[in-house]
């Protein structure tokens, strides 16, 4: 059984007017019928928009550089499948027997599709005021943590401006191993310098944190030499 999607409602802070569409927004593509795809899709352009904006007024001396750095801590797939797990979202999402069996209901992927889709469903039941309100407000606590001095550009940026720097073909990533159950894996990823004759390799729980580990041990040999 479902948890309360009333008690949901009042952690985001919205009544909906159309309660299908929240019902829409927690269905996952493999529970069948009509899914969150479509809904993921607009969610994760106006959550976009309103942080870039935020971010842009906030921030009035940060380049574009750093403001997009800024963008990209708070939209990517693990800041948004911690907002999801702040409200428990896994509980009140609809699945398929497989999904559910595989423990898609605490899958980061599937967090995260879920709080974007919802912040559609705000939008399209409420206007973009009201889903901006509620952005606002979840994210209000992130905004209050972040300086520039402590977003860098991430390991594979870093290392691509540093070959560039030495006029070296730019580098690759190829995943070599993945271990574990689907919603618990970790990635092994090689990073690959031809130019130079090296290779590092990483490991993560996602393809892009095992790329970013790679990334990051390839670049400290590098300087090390």
């Amino acid at each position: 059984m479902k948890a309360d999607v009333n008690k949901l409602c009042r952690e985001l802070g919205y009544r909906f007017k159309d309660p299908q569409l929240l019902e829409q927004a927690l269905t996952h593509r493999s529970a069948g019928g009509k899914n969150n795809e479509r809904l993921e899709y607009l969610g994760d352009a106006i959550l976009g928009f309103i942080i870039a904006d935020e971010l842009y007024n906030h921030f009035r001396d940060a380049t574009e550089g750093q403001l997009s750095r800024l963008r990209s801590s708070l939209v990517k797939r693990d800041t948004l499948a911690e907002v999801a797990r702040d409200f428990k979202l896994g509980d009140y999402l609809h699945l398929g027997q497989g999904e559910l069996r595989s423990g898609g209901q605490s899958r980061d992927s599937i967090l995260a599709d879920g709080v974007e889709a919802i912040f559609a469903s705000i939008y399209l039941d409420g206007g973009y005021e009201a889903c901006r309100e509620v952005i606002e407000t979840i994210f209000q606590p992130r905004f209050g943590k972040m300086n520039l001095e402590h977003h860098r550009k991430d390991p594979k940026t870093e290392l691509q401006e540093y070959l560039q720097g030495k006029k070296v073909d730019l580098p690759g990533y190829e995943i070599v191993n993945i271990n574990g159950d689907p919603h618990n894996q970790l990635f092994t990823v090689d990073c690959v310098v031809t130019g130079l004759g090296k290779k590092t390799t990483g490991q993560g729980s996602s393809r892009r944190k095992a790329e970013q580990d790679a990334a990051s041990r390839m670049l400290a040999h590098l300087k090390d030499e």
